[in-house]
């Protein structure tokens, strides 16, 4: 091999990275080029990231930092690579991916193939009916204080691969460009929004807790979706135990428990007996509490289950508060129908995996929204909200499939 390119990276690799990044669409970093703007020289920028990286030159560009509101206010910092190095991270992930995927633990479910929060979501209700207690963890700011050091020595247990090394040790350490444009330098970290940083947290937490947890702990199960985990356990004295060992664990790994929002929960149903100040969990947008439910004889009773959280339903509603329907008295049913199904059965397929009635309420909100839209459109409604009601409800009757979740909501429409 010339000394001009120590690295053997094909060529082939850098287009398929392009296809995946492409695929995953994205906001523009640093530089502003968005993919339309780095499609203008296609042939030309993958040449030269190639020859980059393939020399050992390529150097990351700062990391643009975004906020993006969480539903309870609060503000989570996002990291944008630029267009040329989510495609150089997408290199070296396909390269690092299939080398550790084999190792990780079977209930870590974040950023896998083949894994999904719906399945954490049920693996985790499963475990409630099996087991009394669940501690619920919260590790402070995750991705903003992982070791470098520590990442860098579990990384080199799974690879010598020197360019890979070098890149990922590279990422880690470039800085963020603030919105004001002040460049900040990272010693600790990988930012959320980058291609390769779920891959390295993942790692990270294999061996911080997942490794851990089995041979410590090997009778207790847990589901972890990235840094968000919950630990099943048979009594309140074992959980207290579990979240002192690994409040220890954790600090030995140069992480925190967030201790205000971990906790321990009682799962209670009409099988147990008792009453505890702390009944409920949310996890990966659905809240685990005593729900009413039937059994298969028709017979009402009290099951711990999951169904959509209220802060996922309020930032639904201030969704659809924000498509302003009231306003757009020049579009139609059927222009609102096209605009919005798309986002309803996306919401419908996810949180309406389970306990669906859980999100009625949210969805009759849209429905009252429609009714308004409709009392100001149509002189004849104008000003009647009853009227507009039925007016609507006689639509869904005679096209109970017009809106994705009217048929979720009012099974008399019709059928």
């Amino acid at each position: 091999m010339s000394k001009a390119k120590p690295f053997s990276i094909a060529k082939r690799e850098v287009w398929v990275a392009y296809k995946r990044v492409k695929a995953n669409q994205g906001a523009a970093g640093v530089d502003k080029q968005s993919i339309e703007g780095f499609e203008e020289d296609l042939s030309n920028n993958l040449y030269k990231l190639w020859n980059r990286m393939s020399s050992g030159s390529y150097f990351p560009p700062p990391v643009r930092r975004v906020d993006i509101p969480k539903p309870d206010g609060r503000l989570r910092p996002l990291g944008i690579p630029t267009v040329s190095d989510r495609i150089a991270q997408m290199v070296v992930k396909r390269y690092l991916e299939p080398k550790l995927e084999p190792h990780f633990h079977p209930d870590s479910y974040g950023y896998r193939p083949g894994k999904s929060a719906i399945d954490a979501v049920g693996q985790a209700s499963k475990r409630c009916w099996q087991a009394f207690w669940a501690l619920d963890l919260d590790i402070k700011s995750f991705f903003d204080t992982i070791d470098h050091e520590l990442l860098m020595r579990a990384l080199r247990k799974h690879t010598d691969c020197k360019w890979v090394l070098l890149y990922i040790e590279r990422w880690l350490t470039a800085p963020i460009q603030l919105p004001d444009g002040t460049l900040v330098e990272r010693e600790k970290g990988t930012p959320q929004g980058g291609v390769i940083s779920p891959l390295l947290a993942n790692l990270f937490l294999h061996y911080a807790l997942d490794k851990w947890m089995g041979r410590h702990f090997p009778s207790i199960p847990f589901e972890r979706y990235a840094d968000d985990v919950i630990c099943h356990c048979a009594s309140k004295k074992q959980a207290k135990y579990l979240l002192d060992s690994i409040k220890r664990r954790l600090v030995n790994c140069r992480l925190e428990l967030n201790l205000q929002k971990t906790k321990i929960v009682f799962c209670k149903d009409s099988y147990r007996w008792g009453r505890y100040p702390t009944e409920s969990f949310d996890f990966l947008g659905f809240t685990f509490k005593p729900r009413l439910a039937k059994n298969r004889d028709g017979e009402w009773f009290t099951n711990f289950a999951p169904g959509v959280s209220n802060k996922v339903a309020k930032a639904i509603r201030q969704t659809m508060r924000s498509w302003n329907l009231k306003r757009r008295t020049d579009k139609s049913l059927d222009d609102f129908a096209r605009m919005f199904n798309p986002v309803i059965r996306g919401w419908i397929n996810y949180y309406g995996s389970y306990y669906k009635s859980a999100l009625y309420p949210t969805f009759q909100y849209f429905d009252f929204m429609l009714s308004k839209w409709a009392s100001r459109k149509y002189r004849r409604l104008k000003g009647r909200q009853r009227r507009a009601w039925r007016w609507l409800r006689r639509i869904m009757q005679r096209q109970p499939d017009l809106f994705a979740h009217w048929d979720l909501l009012y099974s008399w429409a019709g059928r």
